[in-house]
């Protein structure tokens, strides 16, 4: 870091919970009616922004977080259309960016791109930062990503994003994909649970896994700060226990994205439930959903 150049102090104590009560876009009941930008960017602070792809551009609207640090910003998922033109994340990103840099100078700004899992619609984006200067693209399958984290010698670590001075703990979370992981931000109390955990249908394709999964997570909390549990998507309607069906493009009744810790338990209560017998159960904020 260059001399002089102002540091953003990440190193606070326990992190407060903002306010998440976002209307976020949830698509259109015709294309005609789409007046909705491709990307809604959301900023949490000063620091951490949350962006959802328009459910017009691709029924998964799946949600992603660019986080800055002194050094570096991580773009976790980059999204389920790989089109710049449909698309313009690399666009949106790169504004964000240039905002931040002229909010706090550097000579040298890198940004680090990491991913949930490696399903389709959350890695669909990365080919719009192949070619983009100071970037860093981790593919998210199991060889790379877990290599990348040290997962593959320790499944059990937790390994550490240093953003400069902000430092993210991430954990392999196995059981919906097997490279899946999850990411806390001591600076939000962000808990980033990909598909694992979110307001919908929680397919599991590895039932020991996911249980195993969901037990670390609860430890995992149990010795942290979490303000809010975020996961990629919103599937659930503000009915209890209801979701909306497959493909959906307009969803007008959504409930919030955030969930908190005391859902980790519910959902831990729930396989506890279905134990050997795996099946669809659905619960008010979510519904597991064997995938087999």
């Amino acid at each position: 870091m260059a001399a002089g150049t102002h540091l953003v102090d990440f190193g606070s104590p326990v992190p407060r919970p903002r306010d998440l009560d976002v209307r976020w876009i949830h698509g259109s009941p015709s294309a005609k009616h789409n007046t909705d930008p491709d990307i809604q960017v959301h900023a949490y602070d000063e620091h951490t922004v949350i962006l959802r792809q328009n459910m017009a551009v691709h029924f998964e609207a799946p949600f992603l977080f660019l986080l800055f640090g002194n050094t570096q910003a991580v773009l976790i998922d980059t999204g389920a259309t790989a089109s710049a033109e449909f698309f313009p994340l690399r666009q949106v990103v790169d504004e964000l960016v240039d905002k931040w840099l002229a909010r706090h100078p550097r000579p040298d700004y890198r940004l680090l791109v990491l991913h949930t899992h490696a399903h389709g619609d959350h890695i669909a984006g990365d080919g719009q930062f192949a070619d983009r200067p100071g970037t860093t693209v981790v593919g998210a399958d199991l060889g790379t990503a877990w290599k990348h984290f040290g997962f593959d010698r320790d499944p059990a670590a937790v390994a550490r994003v240093d953003l400069g001075g902000r430092v993210l703990e991430c954990l392999a979370t196995p059981g919906h994909h097997e490279a899946a992981v999850t990411y806390y931000d001591p600076w939000t109390g962000f808990l980033l649970t990909g598909d694992t955990v979110y307001p919908g249908r929680l397919y599991v394709n590895d039932w020991p896994e996911f249980t195993r999964t969901i037990d670390r997570l609860i430890d995992f909390c149990g010795r942290r700060p979490v303000t809010h549990v975020l996961g990629c998507h919103i599937e659930m309607t503000t009915e209890p226990g209801v979701d909306y069906p497959v493909r959906t493009t307009y969803q007008p009744h959504e409930p919030p994205l955030q969930l908190t810790t005391d859902h980790l338990r519910e959902i831990r209560a729930a396989l506890a439930e279905l134990a050997d017998r795996p099946r669809r159960l659905a619960r008010p904020r979510f519904v597991v959903y064997p995938n087999y």
